[in-house]
């Protein structure tokens, strides 16, 4: 798999709009909050898979009987799909983001 394919959609560098300056604060603040609500969103459906992972790798040790084991395991899977989905994750995000950029078509003349 050619992985420099991908490098535009996992860099992590989410787009850098060019009429987002100073003088425009409110999209500005409206392109981060999207930014942010499609990293967050990557996050939550990157949690399963890498739950399902570590299940899977984990095996059955005897830390897995631990009380509460279960739950720093759960937190931890948590933790890591926001910091891989805030460092661009699987390209999710950017599809999102992406969609936002689509023009839109007007109906009529």
């Amino acid at each position: 798999m050619n992985v420099s394919l991908f490098t535009n959609f996992t860099s992590g560098n989410f787009r850098n709009p060019p009429n987002m300056t100073a003088a425009n604060p409110a999209a500005l603040k409206a392109v981060l909050k999207n930014e942010k609500a499609a990293r967050d969103f990557e996050a939550m459906l990157l949690t399963p898979l890498l739950d399902s992972l570590q299940k899977t790798f984990a095996g059955n040790s005897d830390e897995a009987n631990i009380p509460g084991a279960s739950d720093y395991r759960q937190m931890a899977t948590v933790a890591l799909a926001q910091v891989i989905a805030s460092r661009g994750g699987i390209g999710i995000a950017q599809l999102i983001l992406h969609h936002f950029d689509q023009p839109k078509v007007s109906g009529g003349s």
